[in-house]
C-alpha cells in the first residue's frame, strides 16, 4: 500500500519493486516506472515473439509479413508505423503534414461529427456522419459531449466553431483546412473518411506516428496500405528539407516488438 514518509515523499511497493516519489510533481515518473514493473512479470509472450526478429532491418513486404506473426495481445492489433524524418523542428518551411486514402482503409470505426448547414444535415448523415447540424451540434459539444473521431466542416461554420476550439483543438479534433475536414462538399470528405482517409503529421520529434490497419488485413492488404502511406509521405517533402528525408521506417502491432525496414 502506498505510505507517506515525511511531509512530501510517497512510498510505493509494487511487484517487489519500491518506489519513491513526491506525490504530484512525480505521478508521471511513478506510472511509467510501475508499468516497467508489470511489463516485467507479464512480458513472457512478447520476449517470445521479439526472437522471430532475427535481423537489424528488413524490405518493406518481408517485415510487414513479420509484424503479422509478432503480435502479442489477445485482440486485433492495430499495425504501427513510426517514420523519423530528416527535418529541423524549428524551421516552419520543413514541417510535414498530408492526408492520403489507404486502399484497404484503416480496420476502425471513424465516428464523424459534421458540422454543416440546415441543408445539408440529411446529406452528411446519409454519406455516413454520426452527427449533423450547426448551432445545436455545437451547443451538444459544449455540454460535453465528445462521442466522435473526428470532424467535418462547412467554411461558412468555421467562425461559429472557432468557440469549441480550447476543446476540440487539444485532442485534435477541430477541422482544418490543411487536413482537408473543411469543405463545401461535406459529404464528400465523409465518405472518405470511413473509406480510410487518415491524415500523417510529425510531432514534435520529427516522428510521423500513424496506424495503416489491423493485423487481421493480412501481409498483403498491410503492404499496400504502407506503400500508398510512405508515398503520400515522400509526395509531401518540404522544399526546405536538402538532405536525406526519411531516416528511418519501424513497424510494429499494437504493443508488440518493432521491425524495422531497410530504406
Amino acid at each position: 500500500m502506498p505510505r507517506l514518509v515525511g511531509a512530501s515523499v510517497l512510498v510505493i511497493r509494487l511487484g517487489g519493486f519500491r518506489y519513491r516519489a513526491t506525490p504530484f510533481y512525480h505521478v508521471p515518473l511513478l506510472i511509467m516506472k510501475t508499468q516497467h514493473a508489470m511489463a516485467a512479470r507479464g512480458g513472457k509472450k512478447y520476449r517470445e515473439k521479439k526472437k522471430l526478429i532475427t535481423k537489424s532491418s528488413y524490405p518493406l513486404a518481408e517485415a510487414v509479413e513479420i509484424l503479422t506473426k509478432v503480435a502479442s495481445v489477445g485482440f486485433d492489433a492495430t499495425a504501427e508505423v513510426h517514420i523519423r524524418i530528416g527535418a529541423d523542428m524549428s524551421q516552419a518551411d520543413q514541417l510535414v503534414r498530408g492526408t492520403v486514402s489507404l486502399p484497404h482503409g484503416t480496420g476502425k470505426k471513424v465516428r464523424i461529427a459534421a458540422f454543416v448547414t440546415e441543408d445539408f444535415e440529411d446529406e452528411a448523415k446519409k454519406a455516413g456522419a454520426t452527427f449533423a447540424g450547426g448551432a445545436d451540434l455545437i451547443k451538444k459539444i459544449e455540454g460535453g459531449m465528445l462521442d466522435f473521431d473526428c470532424t467535418v466542416a462547412m467554411p461558412q461554420l468555421m467562425k461559429d466553431i472557432g468557440k469549441l476550439a480550447k476543446v476540440l483543438g487539444p485532442k485534435g479534433l477541430m477541422p482544418s483546412p490543411k487536413s482537408g475536414t473543411v469543405s463545401d462538399k461535406p459529404a464528400k470528405v465523409i465518405a472518405e473518411l470511413l473509406k480510410g482517409r487518415i491524415e500523417f503529421k510529425m510531432d514534435k520529434q520529427a516522428i510521423i506516428h500513424s496506424p495503416f490497419g489491423k493485423v487481421s488485413f493480412g501481409a498483403a492488404k498491410l503492404k499496400e496500405n504502407l506503400e500508398a502511406l510512405l508515398q503520400a509521405i515522400k509526395d509531401a517533402q518540404p522544399s526546405g528539407i536538402k538532405t536525406a528525408y526519411i531516416l528511418s521506417v519501424n513497424v510494429n502491432p499494437t504493443m508488440g516488438p518493432g521491425v524495422k525496414i531497410e530504406l
